[in-house]
């Protein structure tokens, strides 16, 4: 299985995955991923080029490994999370919002394309739920005993 925790700077997605991670899930994590790549171009090209090469090593990880993997990046654009659902379909995505301020606000992704809730496994609001309560309502909406 491949778990896609995503949604905006600062809304708890490497927090959650890494919680999967100790779990034995691989975990690639977008900032990581820029960090090795050296893509620090956050334009919508540059986005979508560092989310294409996450959703392939996830392919590769989840495929040829035989592991599961769960991705903390942003994946504003639909186009980058439609590029995962082609490669395969097992896919569960998890959309992370949140009400109160964050100190990340200011990276926020202007144009951010929303996510239809039927393009979803799931949604959180992190403002409202714990990291524990998170971790187990993931559980529950993927299956994963």
């Amino acid at each position: 299985m491949i778990l896609v925790i995503f949604g905006q700077p600062g809304s708890g997605k490497t927090t959650l995955a890494k919680k999967f991670f100790a779990e034995g899930f691989h975990h690639i994590d977008g900032d990581t991923l820029r960090d090795v790549f050296k893509n620090k171009d956050y334009s919508r090209e540059g986005r979508v080029a560092n989310l294409k090469t996450a959703s392939d090593i996830a392919h590769y990880l989840n495929k040829v490994k035989d592991g599961n993997v769960v991705l903390s990046l942003v994946y504003p654009y639909e186009e980058a999370r439609q590029y995962l659902n082609k490669l395969t379909r097992d896919v569960k995505w998890i959309y992370l919002t949140y009400d109160d301020d964050r100190e990340k606000d200011q990276f926020k992704v202007a144009d951010f394309e929303i996510p239809h809730m039927d393009d979803l496994d799931g949604m959180i609001n992190t403002s409202v739920l714990s990291i524990t309560s998170s971790i187990t309502k993931i559980k529950q909406i993927c299956k994963i005993f």
